[in-house]
């Protein structure tokens, strides 16, 4: 059920890309080939330009509803595939699951706000 699409230029001839190796919420698989320096965002672009024919039933509207996910976390559009210290030639497995927006990391002024809800202000006279 796994099938190969590379991206079509790489920053240098001899340089090997990262393959990816991407699982749908519906246990579908694809295989893609990417530049170390693309970002989760021109993977997702890609994925959405040549999507498989094995997945029309999960085709989304817009690449911006595709996320991907690494060792249980999300990955922001900027976050190149070098950064995340990728083996190139190796293949390396991600989910790839649709959602509109992330959710934002925790701020310590979120945290502090949540605990506070929490608390009861009651004054007994």
């Amino acid at each position: 059920m796994s099938a190969k699409n590379s991206i079509d230029s790489t920053p240098e001839e001899n340089e090997e890309p990262v393959i990816l190796k991407l699982i749908l919420v519906s246990s579908k698989t694809h295989e893609f080939s990417f530049s170390p320096m693309a970002s989760a965002s021109d993977v997702t672009q890609f994925v959405f330009e040549n999507w498989p024919d094995d997945w029309s039933e999960d085709k989304v509207e817009s690449s911006s509803m595709l996320k991907l996910i690494y060792h249980g976390r999300f990955l922001h559009g900027s976050v190149t595939l070098q950064a995340l210290q990728l083996i190139p030639g190796k293949t390396t497995v991600m989910h790839l699951v649709t959602r509109e927006n992330l959710p934002e990391p925790n701020s310590s002024e979120t945290l502090t706000k949540r605990k506070s809800a929490n608390c009861c202000r009651c004054v007994l006279s």
